[in-house]
């Protein structure tokens, strides 16, 4: 298989087994969805697969090639903590990253002119980094990811602390790379961008695999086994909660949705809903989201209970 292989990599810091033989296979040109809790070693697998850490043992190859021996400029890093420099000009310093990578200073300055512009901030290229809103510097720092053109993206939490507008600019922005024939790894908390983006994910907790594999694959795997339910005359509809089988795990305004078990016939609850008066204007049979999966495998501690992306902080 051509693309990126890690294969049965561990890693030690002291005594402290944080990656335990973790294999992984992307293929080049797809979009791959790197996921777990916080501490779970996503950030650290990453900067083994860069080499700016080392597994103690276990191989990580691109096509073939010892990740090591690959050039740099193959890669483009967005790394979690921010590495902008705060008080230089936006174009100085993307300029210069792009020409440490040995990208030519007219080449970079043509890109940094299609990209400034694609992403609506030229007017920020005088400007010094810390005078730019949260969202804009992340622009800038994705821009230094991937001005000097490189084969392989790898980006820790790009969607983190961007507004739905700049969130979407961002989507955009991978889906242009991923036309443009790039391998792209991220990490997110933001699961929603994953079944949107990803043809395959990798999960992992406590450095080990949980699930791995293409994302229709994945869900289609867990059953369809969610119910979106809406009842006009009986929107909060109590009753659901004595049913056997039926688990609600959602209440909102507009429908409620369902979790039921695989050998409940859906039909079922249809039935009471009509023997208690209920006038359905929505039933719907799905599959799980990945979040649903990433509960089921990992556990609820790492979800808020409002939101449906996973809680963020700090990777290890």
């Amino acid at each position: 298989m051509r693309g990126l292989e890690v294969e049965h990599i561990h890693k030690w810091f002291g005594e402290l087994h944080v990656i335990e033989d973790l294999s992984m296979d992307v293929r080049e040109g797809s979009l791959f969805g790197f996921l777990g809790p916080n501490g779970a070693g996503k950030t650290t697998t990453m900067r083994m697969i860069l080499d700016i850490l080392r597994p103690d043992s276990g191989t990580i190859t691109w096509n073939g090639i010892d990740a090591r021996d690959v050039p740099r400029g193959y890669w483009g890093y967005l790394p979690e903590e921010r590495g902008l420099y705060p008080k230089v000009e936006v174009q100085e310093q993307l300029l210069f990253l792009a020409q440490l990578y040995g990208l030519p200073k007219v080449e970079a300055s043509r890109s940094l002119d299609e990209w400034l512009e694609r992403f609506q901030i030229q007017e920020y290229r005088k400007r010094k980094v810390e005078e730019l809103s949260k969202g804009n510097q992340q622009k800038i720092q994705f821009l230094a990811t991937i001005l000097h053109d490189p084969h392989i993206l790898i980006m820790d939490e790009p969607f983190s602390g961007l507004d739905p507008v700049n969130a979407n600019v961002l989507k955009e922005a991978f889906l242009e790379m991923h036309r443009r024939g790039k391998t792209i790894i991220f990490s997110t908390h933001q699961l929603e961008q994953v079944e949107e983006l990803c043809e395959e994910v990798l999960i992992i907790n406590r450095g080990q695999t949980i699930l791995a594999g293409s994302v229709q694959e994945i869900k289609r795997q867990h059953g369809r086994n969610t119910v979106y339910l809406k009842l006009d005359n009986d929107p909060q509809a109590p009753w659901l909660d004595t049913l056997p089988g039926v688990q609600v795990t959602n209440r909102r305004q507009d429908y409620i949705e369902l979790r039921i078990q695989a050998n409940l016939n859906p039909n079922q609850i249809v039935e009471a809903a009509l023997t208690h008066g209920g006038i359905l204007s929505r039933f719907e049979l799905a599959e799980p989201s990945l979040t649903d999966i990433f509960i089921e495998h990992v556990g609820k501690g790492v979800l808020t209970d409002a939101s449906p992306t996973l809680a963020t902080s700090g990777g290890r």
